[in-house]
């Protein structure tokens, strides 16, 4: 293929996907700073709050796997383009909102955008780098990533205090433009299958459908009343939209997401591992964000500060993580930092109890460094199960894993915390659920056998 030959072109590239990352991730921890004085400037609910961060998450997740499987369909370098333009307006948007309905529109828009860009990155990286060279791409890209993961506390609480939370949107604009800059004079789209089915549309409405439904129910349970029937009736319908969702996948010639390939239990499991990792980064960045504003009344920039321990030691892992499973392997260091990660959330469940910083940030260093654990080998192994003309699609499939535990992340949290009013329930239940995603991994996830060099 032209881009695994032409290493110019596979760095070039590969610098405008860590731009994409660095986007989505950088979101992630300034929202969740800059989430508190939202709420107050806006005049929001503690639900609504909640909804500023779930209705990208929701959105971004339900189209994650059609953005894979359009690429596949109609090339990455057009969709790509269009995908980082909705992005990039939607961002300016949401600065300019003056409603909290709006600004949750908004948001929306911006999961549309990234949603098509995100899964795109991943495909143009497979595709771009021999399979002996993926893991350190994968790391470094992950490693770019997590730059902007440790500079968004800082940046969030930075914005809110000194100028506006506003500008946590305006500073994407001009890396969006610089994305896609280096996009269009360096990406060729290899020559594409041609696809005579049609796009598995029923498929999409069912999975949108249901995962909006279901998490819709869960997140206003508490606000409306567990008895309420319109509560039970989104997570009722909700359920049976996912299997019908399963039913459907099965039959199409050319599904959204390929249900056969879960059949695979270290492709499965891995998914899964990916789908933990990133719900308990939105309980750390959103919740743990809160606790240290409320219960330790800190400042947003006081905030942002102190979660720098949970992100400092993550870019180094990322690169170490990618090297590490390019040579052993995923299974080993999955597990590894499945024991990491599982008991520095424990440590901070009982830590917060305390009402301590200083007794939480062993917890956080241990979460930050040992995350990228859970990332960089388990989406290695996913994107090495299948041939290169379904790299989008293991893309999309592993991408909707992780965002997925995103948004299963603040819906569950959510519930949990304005049911029992104690942040200390929400991150012991996050370490309940990576201990059972090291039990799966130790029983699942197979040695891969590792080429010499």
């Amino acid at each position: 293929m032209l881009g695994v030959r032409d290493d110019n072109r596979k760095w070039w590239i590969l610098s405008a996907m860590g731009g994409v990352i660095f986007l989505v991730l950088l979101d992630e921890t300034v929202v969740g700073i800059a989430l508190p004085t939202i709420t107050r400037d806006l005049g929001l609910s503690e639900i609504s709050s909640h909804w500023v961060v779930n209705s990208y998450l929701l959105v971004f997740a339900g189209l994650v796997a059609a953005g894979g499987r359009l690429g596949d369909i109609f090339g990455l370098r057009v969709l790509f383009t269009l995908g980082i333009l909705i992005f990039g307006l939607a961002s300016l948007a949401c600065g300019f909102m003056g409603d909290g309905t709006w600004l949750i529109i908004a948001r929306c828009v911006q999961g549309v955008g990234a949603a098509i860009i995100f899964p795109a990155s991943m495909a143009m990286i497979a595709i771009i780098f021999p399979e002996k060279e993926r893991g350190m791409a994968i790391g470094i890209y992950g490693a770019i990533g997590t730059v902007g993961l440790t500079l968004g506390p800082l940046v969030g609480g930075y914005f809110s205090e000194a100028f506006s939370w506003r500008w946590i949107f305006w500073i994407n604009p001009p890396i969006v433009i610089l994305i896609a800059v280096l996009v269009l004079v360096a990406w060729i789209d290899p020559p594409l299958e041609k696809v005579k089915s049609r796009f598995d549309f029923q498929g999409l409405f069912s999975l949108i459908g249901g995962l909006g439904l279901f998490v819709f129910g869960l997140m206003q349970g508490p606000e409306w009343g567990w008895k309420d029937p319109a509560v039970w009736g989104c997570l009722v319908v909700g359920g049976l939209l996912f299997a019908v969702f399963v039913a459907i996948e099965l039959r199409v010639k050319r599904p959204l997401i390929e249900v056969d390939l879960f059949a695979n239990a270290s492709f499965a499991v891995c998914n899964f591992v990916v789908f933990t990792a990133q719900y308990s980064k939105i309980v750390i960045f959103i919740f743990g964000a809160a606790y240290l504003q409320k219960n330790l009344e800190m400042t947003a920039l006081e905030a942002g500060t102190a979660l720098l321990a949970s992100v400092i030691f993550s870019p180094p892992m990322g690169l170490v993580a990618g090297k590490v499973a390019d040579r052993f392997g995923a299974r080993g260091p999955t597990l590894i930092g499945l024991v990491a990660v599982t008991s520095a959330l424990l440590w901070i469940g009982v830590a917060s109890e305390w009402q301590s910083y200083l007794l939480l940030l062993p917890g956080l260093l241990i979460w930050g460094s040992a995350i990228p654990l859970l990332f960089v080998p388990p989406m290695r192994a996913v994107m090495n199960e299948v041939p290169a003309d379904k790299k989008g699609l293991a893309g999309g499939i592993v991408l909707c894993a992780q965002l997925l535990g995103g948004t299963m992340g603040v819906a569950i949290s959510s519930t949990l915390f304005l049911t029992t009013r104690d942040y200390s329930v929400v991150f012991l239940a996050t370490g309940a659920l990576a201990a059972f995603a090291l039990l799966l991994g130790f029983l699942k996830i197979e040695p891969e056998k590792i080429e010499a060099a």
